[in-house]
């Protein structure tokens, strides 16, 4: 350092926070004026270096997996203290705020080293009173990307680090730049905390209609959460985390983080017009350097480049940010084998059985190394964020859905008529069209009929879409090669769900496909 005192910024407006970013060279602004920032090495999550402080208040709760590592009370302490001396000699931006639109939400204070990471999570949690910031915070997140862990020294696996600590009630993200370890960190501590009352926390989007009639959607990245949740009929309720208690479901956030490679303005205008705006924040993308003009095509950088802003820049935001008990659960997959429905229907068993699974597929060319579709599951469609034990969740899912009477679908936004590199997509207007089909009532009266080899009950009829897509074997040119995918996707579920078979119901068990 070259002794220049540092300085503490409290709770700084928007603008003041932008201003400090661009004079800083944080980041730059777009020719909108949204605030492009560059993560560097760390493009998305680091689920390797992920940890949890075991101690008695976690020892026996806490889902410790190879994503979600143990640390020692001690060694937590430690990298905290040397995390905290790091940020004390320097400027720092400290934001309180508030996760959950709910009484059982928590007081967050963050401080973080760069002042665009201190906008994104203005933009991200849920704004609070002058008088609230003198309150005491439920939890701290301590945010210094540029200090960089010694893993010989701080019992780390890099120079990054993410620990929660439920006993000294703070996060410390340290070693990389990518802003949605902060949300995605907060998440884990409320799915964490939420169960102990009853509450179940959801990685899901949800809105609502004008009769208030709310619809959750489940998804893992790329199945078209957020896309299919911003519907302009539909008042959105939140984009990705929610609480679902004895009045309903409520928001985690204030805002919103869409990924936006390949965006479309005329497939996802709600999201494309909320990314043009002043204090919307994009990661990664690519732009001209002399127009700051942004190429949402480009993935130079990454696949997931993101867009955070704030959820009143959705025109028919629910600003509450609460909603009901839902009428409708979507469960959401890209299934790149081409073999499941385009639209299914599930009772609660089923639901819960594809719920703790959390299917989707990655396709040839998203990650290196990946030459063919491959299955992906993750437990409650959102594995790492779930800090309990999966049965957890998929139980209170359970008992909420038969209590409230939640009709529930399982809907593919992958491929028909083969796998990827052979079939085609299923475009985003077919989709929104049988969702439309399904929340406005028009599929309760159609005949249904039983898929023989995923369990599934398909809707033999929908309007405006082409009835041949509803059945995956129809749009095959090859029976045998159809059979063939969908044997080998059924035999990876049940792998999957051995090691939860023995802890849910026999029920749940027979929503399971039929392998021969």
């Amino acid at each position: 350092m070259d002794g220049k005192k540092s300085a503490v910024y409290r709770n700084l407006a928007s603008a003041e926070l932008i201003e400090h970013a661009v004079k800083r060279n944080e980041a730059i602004l777009s020719n909108t004026g949204a605030l492009i920032a560059d993560t560097k090495k760390y493009t998305g999550r680091s689920p390797q270096d992920k940890f949890t402080v075991i101690d008695k208040i976690t020892q026996d709760k806490v889902w410790f997996n190879e994503g979600n590592k143990k640390m020692l009370p001690e060694h937590a302490e430690r990298l905290f203290n040397k995390i905290n001396n790091y940020l004390a000699e320097r400027d720092r931006f400290v934001l309180d705020c508030r996760a959950g639109a709910s009484a059982d939400g928590i007081r967050l204070r963050l401080t973080c080293e760069r002042a665009w990471h201190s906008l994104f999570a203005k933009n991200m949690f849920i704004h609070t009173s002058e008088q609230d910031h003198d309150l005491k915070p439920d939890f701290e997140v301590f945010h210094a990307p540029g200090f960089l862990a010694k893993p010989e020294l701080d019992h780390t696996n890099s120079e990054a680090a993410i620990v929660i600590d439920f006993s000294a009630r703070r996060v410390i993200i340290c070693g990389t730049e990518y802003a949605g370890e902060i949300k995605k960190s907060v998440f884990t501590v409320l799915n964490f905390l939420l169960p102990n009352k009853n509450i179940l926390g959801m990685h899901c989007s949800a809105n609502k209609n004008k009769q208030n009639e709310v619809a959750l959607f489940f998804g893992l990245s790329g199945t078209g959460k957020t896309t299919l949740s911003a519907e302009n009929t539909r008042a959105l309720i939140g984009d990705d985390e929610h609480g679902w208690d004895n009045n309903g479901v409520f928001n985690f956030e204030g805002g919103c983080y869409a990924k936006v490679i390949r965006l479309s303005k005329t497939d996802e205008p709600e999201i494309y017009n909320a990314s043009q705006k002043f204090t919307s924040i994009l990661e990664n993308v690519a732009y001209d350097p002399k127009s700051r003009e942004v190429d949402w095509n480009d993935a130079r950088h990454t696949e997931n480049t993101r867009s955070s802003y704030d959820i009143s820049f959705i025109s028919n935001a629910c600003l509450t940010l609460k909603g009901g008990h839902p009428k409708h659960i979507i469960m959401l997959t890209c299934d790149a084998f081409g073999v499941l429905p385009p639209i299914a229907r599930l009772d609660h068993a089923a639901a819960t059985y594809h719920f703790i699974n959390g299917y989707t597929a990655k396709v040839a060319g998203t990650e290196r190394g990946v030459k063919e579709p491959q299955a992906v599951f993750s437990a409650c469609f959102g594995a790492p964020f779930m800090a309990q034990y999966p049965v957890v969740y998929a139980r209170l899912l359970q008992e909420k859905i038969k209590q409230h009477k939640v009709q529930c679908w399982l809907v593919n936004t992958g491929w028909t008529g083969g796998p990827y590199g052979i079939g085609e997509r299923l475009s985003i207007p077919w989709t929104r069209r049988m969702l439309h089909a399904a929340l406005d009532g028009e599929l309760d009266h159609e005949a249904y009929e039983k898929d023989p080899i995923f369990n599934l009950e398909i809707p033999r009829h929908v309007p405006d879409i082409p009835q041949k897509i509803l059945r995956p074997q129809n749009t095959w040119q090859d029976p045998q090669a159809y059979l063939a995918q969908a044997q080998h996707l059924a035999r990876l579920f049940h792998e999957n769900f051995q090691p939860y078979s023995s802890l849910l119901s026999e029920e749940v068990r027979q929503a399971a496909p039929s392998v021969k």
